[in-house]
């Protein structure tokens, strides 16, 4: 399934439920400057290809490297020949398939607008959000109704002030597009933390976390 939202001249196309962990994949396309930038590159990326046709896509980025999220590697890599980016901090895709780090604050063009990384560790070290406009592509790190699974409480600690500290002072009608599932806002994920950050959690926490829980 599809779905299409607007930043300007640009249009973000949401290719979801793909693959066998159901992960999501975005297509940012400004058709005036007949370029394209990919987020993400889960199993079942061919219909994300069919939708680029004659753009050129400019950059694939990461937001982290659990294989989930890039195992069409190979199809897209070849069919684009785009240059893939990610955190420096990522260790678990092999090095060599990474053509240019990208960290913190650091920008990639594409048409009129540019894409801003924000290195988000917690789920991973590298685990990086990437802002367009008022959308943002959170990854595994922000969902709705919580944060992205975590290994230990030391992580959740940081997903959360990664969340808090990083991604909560943007606007609070900025889209939240995830790397799995569906969209939330800004504004809907902190007032769902105001009330998870009101009670009291065990101190070893962490795992598949809710803020309602």
């Amino acid at each position: 399934m599809t779905s299409e939202h607007t930043d300007g001249p640009r249009t973000i196309t949401k290719f979801d439920s793909l693959g066998p962990y159901d992960n999501n994949a975005y297509l940012i396309a400004d058709r005036d400057a007949g370029e394209a930038l990919i987020v993400d590159m889960p199993a079942g990326s061919r219909e994300l290809l069919a939708a680029v046709g004659d753009l050129k896509v400019t950059a694939i980025v990461l937001t982290h490297t659990h294989p989930d999220h890039w195992a069409d590697y190979d199809l897209v890599k070849n069919a684009t020949g785009a240059r893939v980016h990610c955190h420096p901090a990522e260790v678990i895709m092999p090095t060599a398939k990474i053509d240019l780090p990208l960290s913190d604050g650091e920008e990639i063009t594409v048409g009129g607008g540019a894409v801003r990384a924000l290195h988000t560790p917690g789920h991973t070290p590298g685990s990086t959000c990437y802002l367009a406009g008022r959308v943002l592509f959170s990854g595994d790190v922000l969902f709705p109704g919580g944060p992205g699974r975590t290994q230990s409480p030391a992580d959740l600690q940081q997903t959360i002030a990664s969340i808090t500290q990083r991604l909560y002072p943007l606007p609070e009608d900025t889209l939240v597009l995830p790397g799995h599932g569906a969209d939330t806002t800004i504004g809907d994920s902190r007032r769902e933390y105001a009330a998870f950050s009101s009670r009291q959690h065990p101190p070893d926490l962490h795992g598949d976390v809710l803020w309602a829980g």
